[in-house]
């Protein structure tokens, strides 16, 4: 892990920026899962508007951060209250820098503080070994979600990990 990541929780100022990161990390970095369907982009991507970033930001029940490296915003993830990581994206010439991983430990780290045992998610193909990595296990039968390959997967939490 590059030791100059660095992970703040976002704020309304950060909003523009994390729009792009999303939407650049789905269209570029997840290509193995939408195969530039179109449709499939559109609809993975319609939600992930700087408005849509705002109401996330407000909403007490979320947990967004976002991580910088050398400076630079390179990534975004958040969580729910109720122990799941709704997701995590990485600019993908940012990939396999550690940037995701530490934006994954926080969000663990902030649901731990909120008394969570369990995380859970649904994980991509493209973020499939990436999860497994992290220690998250499939847990359920894969699903079809608008087009995509939805990997339910689970991880204990432990204060002390």
């Amino acid at each position: 892990m590059d030791a100059s990541i660095l992970i703040c929780k976002a704020t309304p100022a950060d909003a523009g920026i994390i729009s792009r990161i999303v939407d650049r990390s789905i269209r570029v970095g997840c290509a193995l899962d939408h195969r530039n369907n179109p449709r499939t982009v559109a609809n993975w991507t319609h939600n992930k508007t700087i408005d849509h970033v705002l109401q996330w930001l407000a909403d007490q029940r979320l947990y967004l951060n976002i991580a910088l490296l050398q400076d630079k915003p390179v990534g975004v993830a958040m969580a729910q209250i109720s122990g799941k990581v709704a997701f995590c994206y990485v600019q993908p010439e940012w990939f396999r820098r550690g940037a995701g991983r530490a934006l994954v430990r926080d969000l663990e780290g902030w649901l731990i503080g909120r008394g969570l045992s369990q995380a859970r998610l649904y994980s991509t193909r493209t973020s499939e070994s990436f999860y497994l990595h992290l220690g998250y296990r499939p847990c359920a039968q894969t699903l079809a979600v608008a087009g995509l390959h939805a990997i339910p997967m689970h991880k204990g939490l432990s204060p002390h990990s």
